[in-house]
Formats: C-alpha cells, sequence, structure tokens
C-alpha cells in the first residue's frame, strides 16, 4: 500500500472482493435463519470453508454445535455425512474397508462416511486413539488409504468436528499432533437470556420449522478462496503475525509475564493458519486488505488449542485462552 501501483491494484481487488463475498455473507445470513445469536460461531464456520482448513468446536452439549454445522452443510450443494464418534467405533466404520465377494473371489472396497465434502465428527474425543489417526490421515494428506489403494477426498473436503469439554464423563483427551491439525477451535459459549428467549419463540414447538435453501456452489468456493490468495497483506502486518506466534514460544521476546506458564507454544502451523484466516475475515469483512484488527480477531480461534499450559498455570487456573489475551496485549501492533 505504499505506492499508488499497489493503491490500484487493492481498488480493483476491493471490486472483485466484494462481488466473491456476497455468496458467503448470504451463507451467514442464512444460517442465522435457524441458528440464534452464536455470530462468532458462524462466521468461524465460514472462514474455516474459505480458509481450506478443519475446526474444532467445543461446548457443552445443547449448544447448537451439530445443527450449526448440518445448517453450514445445507446452505451448500455439497455432500454431507454426519458420524457419531463413540468408544466402539472402528477405523473402518469411518473410511471404509475391504469386502471379500464369493462371485468373483476377490476383495472390492467399500468406502466409508468420510468420502464427504463435508464431514461432521460429532463428540470425537469420545472415540479411541485408532479413529483418531484414521482420521487425522483424511485430515492432512487428504486422502485415505483402503488396503493397497489410496483414494482422493471430495473437494472441497472439510472436517467439522466438535468435542465436549473434556472434564465430561468418558471423553479421551485428542492427542496434540491431531489438535494441531485444525485450523480453528471455536468455542460455543451458553446464550444471553435475550437470546434464550429468542430460541424459546423459535424452536419451541414439536415440529421442525426452518427449512436452509442451499446459497452456494462448490464452485463458489474455489473461487472464493482464490480471490483470498490474493487479498493484500503489508509485510509490516505478516511480521505482527509472525511476532504473535513466536511469543507463544517465548513470550520474554514481548516482556509479557506468562513463560512460567506455557509448556510449549504454537507451531509454524499456526503461523500459516493465522495468515490465511486473517485473509478470509478481510474476505468476509468485503476488504481488499488485510488490517491488524483482522489479525487480532481470529488469533484466539487459531491459538487457543496450540498452546500447552504448564500445571503451574492449571494450579492459578489460568487457561491458553489467558495466555493468548496477555500475548495480545503485549506484541506491539503495526
Amino acid at each position: 500500500m505504499t505506492t499508488s501501483h499497489s493503491t490500484v491494484d487493492i481498488a480493483a481487488l476491493e471490486r472483485e472482493v466484494a462481488e466473491a463475498a456476497k455468496p458467503f455473507q448470504q451463507l451467514v445470513t442464512e444460517m442465522q435463519r435457524v441458528i440464534v445469536g452464536q455470530h462468532d460461531l458462524l462466521e468461524g464456520l465460514v472462514i474455516g470453508l474459505l480458509g481450506n482448513g478443519h475446526i474444532l468446536i467445543e461446548g457443552v452439549p445443547g449448544l447448537a454445535k451439530t445443527t450449526a454445522v448440518a445448517t453450514l452443510a445445507k446452505a451448500i450443494h455439497t455432500s454431507f455425512q454426519r458420524i457419531q464418534f463413540t468408544p466402539d467405533l472402528l477405523p473402518a466404520d469411518l473410511i471404509g474397508t475391504l469386502v471379500y465377494r464369493p462371485t468373483t473371489g476377490d476383495f472390492v472396497v467399500k468406502k466409508g462416511p468420510i468420502f464427504s465434502s463435508i464431514v461432521l465428527a460429532d463428540e470425537i474425543n469420545r472415540a479411541p486413539a485408532k479413529v483418531q489417526s484414521a482420521l487425522l490421515e483424511a485430515m492432512q494428506e487428504r486422502q485415505v488409504t483402503i488396503g493397497t489403494e489410496t483414494f482422493p477426498m471430495a473437494e472441497p473436503f472439510l472436517v467439522l468436528a466438535t468435542q465436549n469439554p473434556i472434564e465430561q464423563e468418558g471423553t479421551y483427551n485428542l492427542p496434540e499432533a491431531q489438535i494441531d491439525r485444525f485450523m480453528l477451535k471455536l468455542v460455543v459459549r451458553y446464550p444471553s437470556s435475550r437470546e434464550e428467549r429468542q430460541i424459546l419463540d423459535r424452536m419451541a414447538q414439536t415440529t421442525s420449522v426452518h427449512s436452509v435453501r442451499p446459497v452456494l456452489q462448490p464452485q463458489n468456493i474455489a473461487a472464493a478462496r482464490a480471490v483470498v490468495d490474493r487479498i493484500f497483506m503489508d509485510d509490516r502486518i505478516k511480521d505482527y503475525v509472525v511476532n504473535l506466534v513466536v511469543a507463544t514460544r517465548d513470550p520474554s521476546t514481548v516482556k509479557a509475564p506468562v513463560k512460567d506458564l506455557i509448556q510449549y507454544g504454537a507451531s509454524p502451523r499456526a503461523t500459516i493458519a493465522l495468515t490465511i484466516a486473517s485473509r478470509a475475515k478481510a474476505f468476509l469483512d468485503g476488504r481488499g486488505y488485510v488490517t491488524p484488527q483482522d489479525v487480532k480477531d481470529v488469533a484466539m480461534d487459531v491459538l487457543r488449542h496450540r498452546i500447552g499450559i504448564t500445571y503451574e498455570a492449571e494450579a492459578i487456573e489460568k487457561t491458553s485462552e489467558d495466555i493468548v489475551r496477555t500475548l495480545l496485549e503485549h506484541v506491539p501492533v503495526p
């Protein structure tokens, strides 16, 4: 943005963004017809969709996590599968298996529910480690191996996983390596009393009242992602992103008083996720450039699950969210 040439580029890009963002703003509006409040959750889902990143959604049962994901899937003209994770789930239940055909004496591949554009992994932390690792290959490599054959995933391919808070009975902790694969972790909180009243007025009847109409085609998503990649990010904002992530590993770089609270910081994957999510946020707001506020707005969702806290932090009841807030206050904003 330092030269007139780039200013002209940004002006042209702004027009392109304004046009390309319309269906996604419409997507948020469509989802709001079903989901009361939860604006951060809905916006986070769309940012993940634009950023081609998987999303982990945490909250106690009954806060419309599953409904939000199902609504998103219905508003996009694409395939959707919901998989209920349970302690007895097997990897084959997820990815599929080889089935023997007695008539021909050979094995054929029977694909599992993971072969869908949008996959809702419901209560992901109720399933054992083997199932987690099967999901991990699909998420990271965007392919699945059954027997000796490897199959690419659909495009777009998005895993939206819900989990109950880990204090709940019958939950397994997700391994750090898997948690890091989620671009965003969205935390769903209880609605306000005003929103609760809206939920009562809208939902307290025995029949479903809201049908969702598809407002988005898969090709819209691919086209929008190409625009998101071109959104302008000033070098100072890139440095801000890097400084923020580096501060999670060594908070002394910004004189933040949280060194004893951090067991491990965010990986370079966080830097990439923070950059893409900031661009997606600017895109949703109809802008052709990223502001420091965009980075701040998505930082919590990108970083909260990537910082390991020490026993000392637990003893004084400090969470990774507290650490992110402190770092946001201490890292100099360009």
